[in-house]
C-alpha cells in the first residue's frame, strides 16, 4: 500500500510538472507572439491619417474619394508627359519637397509629395461647372509624405498637382 501511495504522489508529481512546463510555454509563446506583433507594428510603415480636405464639388464623378490604390487601376498610375515636367521641387523649412503628379487614363489622376515636414499639402484640383474641384491631404506626424485621393481628369477635364506648406503654394505642375 505504501509502494501504490508513492507511485500516486510520483504521478501526481510529474504530472503537476508537466502542466507547469506547459503552461510556461504557453506563456513565453504567448510573450513571443506579442514581441513579434509589437515589432511587426514597428517595422510596418505609417499609415497616412489625416482627414483629406475637399471642395464641395469634389467627388460626383467616377473614381473620386477613393485612393489610388483603392480604384481599378491600381499600380499602374505612372508620370505623363506634362508640358513642364510631371515632378517639381521646392525647398521649405530645410527640406527639399518633391511634388509628383500621377495619372492613369482609366481612373484619373493624383498628387504625391515627399521629403515634405508637417505643415505641407499634396493638393490636386479640377476646373469644373462651378469653378474649382479640388482635394488636399497633409502631412501627418512622423511621416514626411502626403498623396491625394484621385481626381477625375478624364473625358477632355484637366487637373494639376500643386504642394502647399504653411497655406503658401510653393510648387505646381501644368495642367494636364
Amino acid at each position: 500500500m505504501l509502494c501504490q501511495r508513492g507511485q500516486v504522489i510520483a504521478e501526481e508529481t510529474w504530472k503537476r510538472k508537466r502542466e507547469t512546463s506547459r503552461n510556461g510555454r504557453r506563456g513565453r509563446r504567448a510573450l513571443l507572439g506579442a514581441a513579434f506583433a509589437l515589432g511587426l507594428a514597428a517595422i510596418t510603415p505609417l499609415q497616412a491619417q489625416a482627414a483629406p480636405m475637399e471642395s464641395a464639388t469634389y467627388g460626383n464623378l467616377p473614381n473620386e474619394g477613393l485612393y489610388p490604390e483603392q480604384t481599378s487601376c491600381s499600380g499602374s498610375y505612372y508620370q505623363p508627359n506634362v508640358p513642364g515636367g510631371a515632378t517639381k521641387t521646392a525647398v521649405h523649412a530645410g527640406h527639399t519637397i518633391t511634388l509628383r503628379y500621377f495619372y492613369n487614363p482609366g481612373c484619373g489622376s493624383f498628387a504625391r509629395i515627399e521629403n515634405a515636414p508637417e505643415g505641407c499639402a499634396a493638393h490636386s484640383n479640377r476646373p469644373s461647372d462651378t469653378g474649382t474641384a479640388w482635394v488636399l491631404e497633409t502631412v501627418d506626424p512622423g511621416i514626411n509624405y502626403a498623396y491625394t485621393k484621385v481626381i477625375n481628369n478624364l473625358d477632355g477635364r484637366l487637373s494639376k498637382a500643386v504642394l502647399f506648406c504653411d497655406n503658401q503654394r510653393l510648387a505646381e505642375t501644368a495642367w494636364y
